[in-house]
């Protein structure tokens, strides 16, 4: 079941790149509505006095022009329940991302 998330009070940055998600066979996976690919990254949510979370998330498509530490504007946040083989927990996706600001520049060590 999914469960839609209210996104009005986050603030969303990029915590990884996007990377294609693989099966188990090393093959791409693609989304059962679209037949697009899926890509993954790690989303860092910032909400008020709550601190920040790290989220991985799943979008259908690759999220274009997407790097880790930048601001990112998320469409359609929910959260999934799965269960496989006895085990259970949530997973994350999004109908789209966007950028909303530059990535930080990274410094040369």
């Amino acid at each position: 079941m999914r469960f839609p998330i209210d996104t009005s009070s986050l603030t969303f940055i990029a915590g990884s790149d996007p990377v294609g998600v693989l099966d188990m066979e090393g093959r791409q996976r693609m989304d059962k509505a679209t037949n697009e690919p899926l890509w993954g990254l790690d989303l860092v949510a910032l909400g008020g006095d709550d601190g920040a979370e790290v989220w991985p998330v799943r979008v259908a498509g690759e999220p274009k022009g997407i790097s880790t530490g930048q601001p990112v504007r998320v469409e359609g946040l929910t959260a999934l329940t799965w269960e496989m083989e006895g085990r259970h927990g949530v997973g994350f996706r999004v109908r789209g991302l966007e950028s909303a600001g530059a990535a930080p520049k990274r410094s040369e060590g």
